[in-house]
């Protein structure tokens, strides 16, 4: 256990000393809760729209349009 606590001391000060990691860790960290955000946009408005009362273009007859 106080191996990986050393290790991840000296990960965390290798990542103080370099501000770009900083910066590149921090646009990814951003980026990930934008995109988990949309993702819940579309999902609410996936459950939102299959509740609606619409006939769907397709409703199961086999006949083709115009017979």
């Amino acid at each position: 256990m106080k191996d990986d606590k050393d290790k991840r001391e000296r990960q965390t000060a290798t990542l103080a000393k370099n501000p770009r990691q900083d910066r590149l860790k921090q646009a990814l960290r951003e980026n990930l809760k934008r995109r988990k955000s949309q993702a819940r946009g579309r999902s609410d408005a996936g459950i939102a729209s299959s509740k609606a009362d619409h006939v769907s273009p397709h409703d199961g007859s086999e006949k083709e349009p115009g017979e």
